[in-house]
């Protein structure tokens, strides 16, 4: 198959019909067809069928469909790149942060550092900590920001700076709220507990178990980000990371961190063969001076 046939194939995958591919690919229906039938005849098996409504893939199309859209993935990072260099952009930065982070610290991060770097362009991903390794391999990223560098794998890292793990509460649930809160002071209140998101989860975890306390869970929440929400909407009170308390500070909540305190570290993440280039090492310079002035 040629890059058009791909283009093509992809195309009426994605749209389920001749005409919205050819609208998408702002060419005739009569061209989408016969490119079609030609990728079918050359792979020797048909790519859809017609149903009432438009075309259904063949299990074939299903089984291809994974590899063309990492291909055409491919060519839209290259068309891309061609664009920058022609409107005179001096790079392309993919940066990939767990959402905690994508919340304030990453946006913040970009904004001040497109106001000194005008000809740069971004990609920016959320990502979690079990699609780390992957997207870092498959080439989607070029750096990850996470908590924990994954074992085994071969990927190097920088230090970003420190992340604490603060509690998160509507004022009339605590209106008078210590400097730091003790685990023992949470016992008995509805708890939202985080213990299922990763790394600092199992950091929550293992604190709570060394200090042999049990709190009252009424929700299991996999993302600090759903956990903030379900604070505000007034279930209970939540253990988050302090980036994500500050990027949820809205009128009547507050948060204040644990004592004793847990912190934990922030990474650059990237590929042994592929370390970031200058352009990359500023921005992560002001990552970690956003993360160090939380």
């Amino acid at each position: 198959m040629s890059l058009r046939h791909i283009e093509v194939f992809h195309a009426v995958y994605s749209n389920g019909s001749v005409s919205g591919a050819a609208r998408s690919l702002n060419v005739s229906q009569p061209s989408v067809t016969k490119v079609l039938k030609h990728a079918e005849m050359l792979l020797g098996f048909p790519l859809f069928e017609r149903a009432k409504g438009g075309l259904v893939p063949t299990e074939d199309a299903h089984t291809l469909f994974a590899d063309v859209a990492e291909i055409q993935d491919r060519v839209y990072a290259l068309r891309q790149a061609s664009k920058n260099l022609r409107q005179g952009r001096t790079g392309m930065l993919r940066i990939s942060a767990l959402p905690s982070l994508s919340l304030n610290v990453l946006p913040a991060t970009a904004a001040r550092f497109l106001a000194t770097h005008q000809g740069v362009g971004f990609d920016l991903q959320t990502v979690h900590h079990e699609d780390m390794v992957r997207k870092l391999y498959e080439r989607e990223t070029d750096v990850v920001i996470g908590y924990e560098v994954p074992p085994d794998a071969p990927v190097s890292h920088r230090w970003l700076g420190e992340a604490e793990l603060v509690v998160l509460f509507r004022d009339e649930d605590m209106p008078d709220p210590p400097a730091r809160i003790a685990f023992e002071e949470l016992k008995g209140r509805p708890f939202i507990s985080p213990i299922r998101s990763g790394p600092v989860g199992r950091l929550l975890l293992g604190e709570l178990q060394r200090l042999d306390v049990h709190l009252d869970e009424v929700v299991s929440a996999r993302t600090f980000y759903i956990a903030s929400a379900l604070v505000q909407a007034g279930v209970g009170m939540a253990i988050v990371d302090n980036f994500t308390a500050h990027a949820a500070l809205a009128p009547g909540l507050s948060y204040r961190p644990l004592q004793p305190s847990l912190v934990f570290d922030v990474h650059a993440i990237h590929l042994q063969n592929r370390p970031p280039s200058g352009l990359a090492t500023a921005f992560l310079k002001l990552m970690g001076d956003a993360i160090e002035s939380l």
